[in-house]
């Protein structure tokens, strides 16, 4: 009975810290992570990283290409939480690390973080669209959930656009910073 109260005990404290339970027994995994199991081949005529890809789940996620570094960015649809992405691609294989934060939530848990990767693809034929497949995984992991992305058409990757410092307003100005409030405030008005 003792073995399976402790291993109760456990997992509890692994819920309560964050620790993903998949990772309970397995601590040779802890330290390097799960890896995908992928080679990179060669990135089809022209193609880019460059652009702006949709996913239903995770939104437009707008990438920079320089070289074989690439940067990224994107907002949930349903603007809950934007993330940040950055890594080196090789050929048609991109592998990154990644965080996305939660808007208007303070503490350990505002921010998840880990790595993924994203395979770029063109289907067969004319006038189609080049699309990527990959996963993202928490922590060390590189593959656990699913992403897949379309590559939008006349859309331009606006990293700008996307994101904040994490300072929210409060109080008439930005807590960490200066007020940038125009207008003279008002004097104290004493109690009836």
């Amino acid at each position: 009975m003792k073995p399976k109260r402790s291993l109760w005990f456990v997992l509890a404290a692994m819920a309560l810290v964050g620790m993903p339970l998949s990772t309970a027994g397995c601590a040779g995994e802890v330290g390097s992570g799960r890896k995908a199991a992928v080679s990179p081949g060669e990135m089809p005529q022209d193609g880019t990283w460059t652009g702006v890809w949709y996913s239903e789940l995770y939104g437009y996620l707008h990438v920079v290409q320089d070289g074989n570094a690439v940067v990224g960015k994107w907002m949930r649809p349903h603007r809950d939480r934007w993330g940040e992405m950055k890594g080196e691609a090789t050929g048609d294989l991109l592998k990154f690390e990644w965080s996305e934060h939660i808007i208007d939530l303070v503490g350990p848990n505002a921010t998840k973080s880990g790595h993924g990767y994203f395979k770029y693809k063109r289907p067969p034929g004319d006038n189609i669209d080049d699309t990527f497949s990959g996963e993202i995984g928490y922590l060390k992991d590189e593959v656990g959930l699913p992403w897949d992305g379309v590559k939008q058409r006349q859309m331009k990757p606006d990293l700008a656009s996307i994101g904040g410092n994490g300072a929210a307003e409060v109080g008439g100005g930005e807590w960490d910073g200066d007020n940038d409030e125009k207008g003279k405030p008002e004097e104290p008005a004493s109690p009836k």
